[in-house]
């Protein structure tokens, strides 16, 4: 735990919040400023800035209780879909530097738009096999 983090103060219940699921290693809240109703963060209990610094019990514990989470989440605001997401670092517009993933009820026409319309650049100037091949090199 950070003594500094937001995140790991409501995880502790030195904070409060909406909680909707907790378990050993995650915590699931309301987002106080949601996008939509029924805006959930899945949260790991143990503080990690970046996926990278979960550990891969925390990884999949986060996974498993938005396996768990989505579908409740949808039928308890009357949705009929869901985009998730993980803001992982500043630069995508992560504000709480704590791994949460966002479970955001969807219903066509919200006017919400899809993730890939965060940005429309896309690939241009890069070359597909060797951005591929760059990824591969950098997997350890």
């Amino acid at each position: 735990m950070s003594e500094r983090c937001l995140f790991c103060a409501i995880a502790a219940g030195k904070v409060p919040a909406h909680i909707v699921y907790e378990d050993d290693r995650t915590v699931a809240f309301l987002d106080i400023h949601p996008s939509a109703p029924g805006h959930t963060l899945i949260t790991p209990r143990t503080h990690a800035a970046r996926i990278e610094d979960l550990s891969a019990e925390d990884a999949a514990a986060l996974f498993t209780a938005l396996h768990r989470l989505t579908k409740p989440i949808r039928e308890a605001v009357g949705a009929e879909a869901a985009t998730v997401g993980i803001n992982d670092g500043p630069g995508s517009g992560q504000e709480v530097p704590h791994v949460h993933i966002h479970v955001i009820p969807r219903r066509r026409g919200d006017g919400g738009g899809i993730i890939q319309a965060i940005t429309r650049k896309g690939s241009a100037g890069a070359s597909l096999p060797d951005v591929a091949d760059r990824i591969r090199k950098r997997i350890t």
